[in-house]
């Protein structure tokens, strides 16, 4: 490096071309005080020479001195570079490198080192001044750490999640781009992660309860190591591993699982929480949202298998992710189009064959396959967003039939309709209920919803308070499947439900399994003890319909009675019913 031999601080003044004119202080004058005032600024203040590749220093004022920790004699003559440590790749160097070149003037903030290596930002701006054929550079350097600190701080706040303390979905999206797609050969897990019922949780306990439970799963999945952590959306979290080989990502997996399968203790309440987690290995070439993409995939594939554990993402999960999204469309243009009927399959006394009501059983007329059964599409519609909608057209359906069927009849006809529970929780059906019969002129009496055993678990003051508000509308419930799931006998002590449902399985092996006679018969002799009505479904053959009557079953339904049919066919066979049992009589 060329350095300066007896380097004449601030000489250079002396041949600045004179300003003097009428009405100004004399330019030597001037001249005399800038050394003093030059010296005294509290910037630190160098004045360099351009001189081939390099620009040794000519001056540095004290406050030089005192921001950098070198004492005058050590820079004078040297390049200023040395203030960048090891850190000569920060973009702005490059450009400030090419104001120099250009002789312009160039302003710029970049990290720089002091004599004891402590690190201090910079901002620095450079002025170009020809003196005679030499080209000099005033540098005026101020510390700024503090304000960029803030800076920091406040960018690191947009970049969080403010409940939990995890990065927000974007910058989880925008930083594992950064980070990890330019790495050819990087191996990276992504493992995607959501709470079960995290909706039962809020309105069980409340969604400051709730909150805590966020912000500590948060805490446990930072203390795992991960690269990355963030939190995608209201109960989803996201991870992201660097690893050395794929056999390490299951030992990560099961780590992710082990650490949050304690117990959480918050507000004085100890809460178990139910984890989906997907996860997806892979190398992020060309970048690294197809691998977030399938960990979400998985994760999707994992919610709908609760009790498989950890999902691997598969091409066969690719698949389905996209046979979902066409359903959903389809879906979305089936309910504009108003494509969905019920049919009826009728419920009968066992004793007398008398049609009592029927189950209102929803279909979708595809345009393309034909009449598609609920299973192929409720839980995509659930998913979607639109089986709120198509809830209410088909209870609507139910109850102007309902009403059709029953203006002229002294014993009125009941009909039972499936909700599903998540449906139940999200959204007010009572005050949809009211609406509907008041919109219909139904009578509530005539209608029951059906709800799966395991809802009944969920014992929560907001699920109590929608069943009785049910009741007293005069609207019925039902446990459909009873037997099948979480049999919780207390469960149909405390909710006001009006009847049970015996599951089907059940039924079709009364002439051959003693053990399910002695099931069925104990639930009969339940919903008598407790004043509820007892349905068997998958009533078949005559002999289980004796067998049922003789245990003291009121009510079947099944193929026996009838098949599934559309109104128009539920209403015909209903006529030949009444006739059949006028003529017999």
């Amino acid at each position: 490096m060329e350095e300066i031999k007896n380097p004449m601080p601030l000489d250079f003044i002396k041949r600045v071309p004179s300003i003097a004119g009428d009405g100004l202080a004399d330019t030597d004058s001037i001249r005399s005080i800038l050394p003093t005032l030059v010296e005294e600024l509290s910037d630190g203040i160098a004045i360099g020479q351009r001189s081939g590749a390099n620009s040794p220093l000519l001056y540095v004022n004290k406050s030089f001195e005192r921001l950098t920790g070198y004492a005058r004699h050590e820079v004078i003559g040297k390049d200023c570079r040395y203030l960048q440590g090891n850190e000569r790749d920060q973009p702005e160097i490059a450009r400030i490198r090419a104001a120099i070149e250009a002789a312009e003037p160039v302003d710029a903030t970049l990290r720089n080192y002091r004599k004891d290596g402590s690190e201090f930002w910079n901002s620095l701006s450079l002025r170009p001044a020809w003196v005679g054929d030499a080209l000099l550079y005033v540098a005026i350097l101020r510390d700024v750490s503090a304000i960029r600190q803030t800076h920091i701080a406040l960018d690191r706040v947009a970049n969080l999640d403010q409940l939990t303390g995890c990065l927000n979905r974007q910058t989880f999206l925008l930083t594992a781009d950064e980070r990890f797609a330019t790495q050819a050969e990087a191996l990276l897990l992504v493992v995607k992660l959501d709470v079960i019922d995290f909706h039962d949780l809020n309105t069980g306990y409340g969604f400051e309860v709730g909150d805590a439970l966020l912000c500590e799963t948060g805490r446990r999945l930072r203390d795992l190591g991960a690269a990355l952590v963030a939190r995608m959306g209201a109960n989803e979290f996201a991870l992201a591993f660097q690893l050395p080989d794929e056999q390490s990502a299951d030992a990560i997996v099961s780590m992710v699982t082990a650490l949050l399968a304690a117990d959480f203790v918050v507000a004085g309440a100890s809460v178990s929480l139910r984890f989906a987690i997907g996860y997806a290995i892979g190398k992020p070439v060309g970048g690294t949202l197809s691998l977030i993409r399938n960990a979400g995939t998985a994760l999707w594939a994992a919610k709908s298998d609760p009790l498989g554990g950890p999902r691997r993402f598969r091409d066969s999960d690719d698949v389905q992710a996209r046979r979902r999204l066409r359903m959903t469309r389809e879906l979305k243009s089936a309910v504009a189009n108003n494509e969905f009927v019920y049919h009826f399959q009728p419920q009968v006394d066992l004793v007398t064959g008398e049609w009592l009501g029927a189950e209102a059983l929803i279909r979708w007329n595809h345009p393309l396959f034909g009449s598609q059964l609920p299973g192929r599409f409720i839980e995509t519609a659930e998913r979607s967003g639109l089986l709120l909608e198509l809830t209410e057209r088909s209870l609507t359906t139910v109850a102007t039939f309902a009403g059709h069927l029953n203006a002229h009849r002294d014993k009125p006809l009941h009909f039972s309709v499936n909700v599903s529970a998540g449906e139940f929780l999200r959204h007010d059906m009572a005050e949809l209920l009211d609406r509907i019969l008041r919109q219909t002129g139904a009578d509530p009496a005539w209608l029951t919803l059906e709800i799966t055993e395991s809802m009944f678990l969920s014992d929560t003051p907001g699920v109590m308070d929608a069943f009785e508000r049910l009741r007293q509308i005069g609207v019925g419930l039902s446990v459909d499947d009873f037997g099948t799931g979480y049999s919780n006998l207390r469960s149909l002590e405390r909710f006001p439900v009006t009847e049970i449902k015996i599951d089907r399985t059940f039924v079709s092996e009364l002439a051959t399994a003693p053990s399910k006679r002695v099931i069925v018969r104990a639930i009969i002799e339940l919903g008598r003890a407790l004043g509820l009505t007892v349905v068997a479904e998958g009533v078949e053959t005559e002999a289980q319909r004796a067998m049922l009557s003789e245990m003291g079953c009121p009510v079947g339904q099944g193929y026996l009675f009838g098949v599934p049919t559309d109104e128009e066919g539920f209403a015909a066979s209903l006529a030949r019913q009444a006739t059949g049992r006028t003529d017999a009589a």
